[in-house]
């Protein structure tokens, strides 16, 4: 099959709810493909995942959508349906080289122009909240600092960001509040600024 979308294996949560869990399917370029099922069954939640509206874990893969394709869809969950223009042109000044890129297939772009690709659909729902899971992930550090930069500049318009980073250094260099995390819990937590200074934070993620 011509798949035009994978998803594998997605699970979506609400709160601490389960609403999906494992739901794998392809679907054919061209074709009009159904989800079924009562209400309740999670049919509205899988449109929701696909759309990045609700948390998820898993793959999903638009394989044949363009650039702007992939961002026209990170818009369709909004309520409010005009500005559309308002918002290419917001996303493609965070992001010229996607401009340059809009009639490319996404699947061929580079892993970090997929990454900016991804923050960018998620901007067109316009939200007040971005949460992103290891932006830095597998991407050079030149590339990196690029998209940090960006994000700071993001959340100078007045959008929060959750981050969550193994690159302490950063995180820690983007963050305002800092959150640590061991074994589930939370040890401590403070400005950044502070943290930075700590001995523990600093031999255990600095490296110094």
């Amino acid at each position: 099959m011509n798949a035009l979308l994978d998803v594998q294996a997605l699970e979506a949560f609400y709160g601490r709810t389960q609403a999906l869990h494992g739901v794998s399917f392809s679907m054919a370029k061209g074709g009009i493909t159904t989800i079924l099922g009562a209400n309740g069954a999670g049919k509205t939640t899988t449109l929701r995942a696909i759309s990045r509206m609700v948390r998820t874990t898993g793959t999903i893969r638009f394989v044949h959508l363009t650039v702007e394709e992939n961002l026209r869809l990170g818009a369709w969950g909004r309520r409010e349906r005009g500005g559309l223009k308002d918002d290419f042109d917001r996303v493609f000044g965070y992001f010229p080289v996607l401009r340059e890129r809009r009639r490319q297939a996404a699947g061929t772009l580079s892993g970090g122009e997929q990454q900016m690709l991804a923050v960018a659909r998620a901007l067109m729902l316009r939200p007040r909240l971005l949460l992103l899971d290891e932006p830095s992930l597998g991407l050079a550090p030149l590339v990196v600092r690029e998209i940090f930069r960006i994000l700071r500049t993001i959340n100078q318009t007045g959008v929060s960001i959750l981050l969550v980073e193994q690159n302490a250094a950063l995180a820690l260099d983007l963050a305002d509040h800092v959150f640590l995390l061991e074994t589930g819990r939370v040890v401590m937590e403070g400005p950044s600024d502070v943290l930075r200074k700590d001995d523990t934070i600093r031999r255990a993620y600095l490296g110094y």
